[in-house]
């Protein structure tokens, strides 16, 4: 398992946090206060994961906006307010949009429809993610070292492994209330 995760860890923390969010960046500093990933592999890969897709779905937002899919977007509720913050606070925003829940995938194609710059939103997509991948690796790692702590050093990966299970169960069940609730409000508009 151990040699598993070094090989394999750091693409498992890149495409969770291209992906899923902040879940993959957290167990990532668990796994890298346990030795098993490098520190370093686990912010490279958080933020380059982040930035990349994030700056894909700014593409998409920018060059496809009457595309089907890009439209839809712009009919949800989360990418007008997307869209209202962007007007008022473009800078801060960019920064920040990671870090809000429910706007985290409407965002960069709001921002991709707006009027920010390309050049802008490459610059502070890429110092938004590191701080991003920044915060939660930092936040895993405290984690993980109080995990270890409390369950000692030979239970700690079976630990961090139960931890990363409950965080992903959570997620899933985050993003099925999210589901349900977008389908009710679809049904009573109608």
């Amino acid at each position: 398992m151990e040699a598993f995760l070094q090989q394999y860890g750091s693409l498992g923390v890149f495409l969770g946090a291209a992906f899923e969010g902040q879940t993959a960046v957290v167990v990532g500093g668990v796994l890298a206060r346990q030795h098993l990933i490098p520190a370093w592999l686990v912010l490279l890969s958080a933020t380059s994961g982040s930035a990349i897709v994030d700056h894909l779905l700014f593409a998409a937002g920018r060059y496809y906006r009457s595309h089907r899919l890009v439209v839809r977007a712009q009919e949800k509720p989360a990418f007008a307010r997307a869209l209202g913050f962007i007007t008022r606070f473009p800078v801060s925003y960019i920064l920040a949009f990671r870090f809000i829940l429910g706007l985290r995938l409407a965002s960069p194609i709001a921002i991709g429809v707006s009027r920010v710059p390309a050049w802008q939103f490459a610059m502070l997509n890429a110092a938004g993610a590191l701080i991003w991948s920044f915060a939660f690796t930092a936040l895993g790692f405290l984690f993980g070292e109080a995990l270890e702590r409390l369950s000692g050093r030979q239970q700690a990966a079976v630990s961090a492994a139960f931890v990363a299970a409950g965080l992903v169960a959570v997620s899933i069940g985050i993003w099925a209330v999210r589901r349900w609730r977008a389908q009710q409000a679809s049904a009573s508009r109608q």
